[in-house]
């Protein structure tokens, strides 16, 4: 692994750890003030899945371990982009709420898709 994929992968940690505090916020806002508890919980749980999946590709014991993490962290943005627009447009969230948190998972999904296409093409 070069210094640029090790530095993109620890940014894109750093982000998604930022992400998973905004989403518990969210999750604290959802269920006090909106008395919300079905799709929040959805939303905890794949928002704060993404960054677990990096920390644990952190270890990954082979190559496909990681790629195979990278991946489950991937597929939790875009499930949480689900839960976030669910929300969104049943009236839960309020739409400048959605946007600035809908872009950072963007974001993070976009690091994500870049670091597997890199690291699939240089360990097939």
């Amino acid at each position: 692994m070069d210094n640029e994929e090790l530095s993109s992968k620890s940014l894109v940690y750093d982000k998604a750890y930022k992400f998973s505090i905004r989403i518990v916020n969210a999750y604290k806002y959802l269920t006090q003030d909106k008395n919300e508890y079905i799709l929040s919980k959805q939303l905890m749980k794949s928002g704060t899945s993404i960054g677990a999946n990096l920390a644990e590709a952190n270890g990954a014991i082979s190559d496909a371990d990681f790629s195979a993490k990278m991946s489950m962290a991937y597929k939790e943005c875009l499930e949480t982009k689900y839960w976030l627009s669910l929300l969104k447009d049943t009236g839960y969230i309020e739409e400048k709420s959605f946007n600035s948190i809908y872009e950072d998972a963007d974001e993070i999904g976009k690091m994500l898709f870049s670091i597997l296409k890199t690291t699939r093409k240089n360990h097939p």
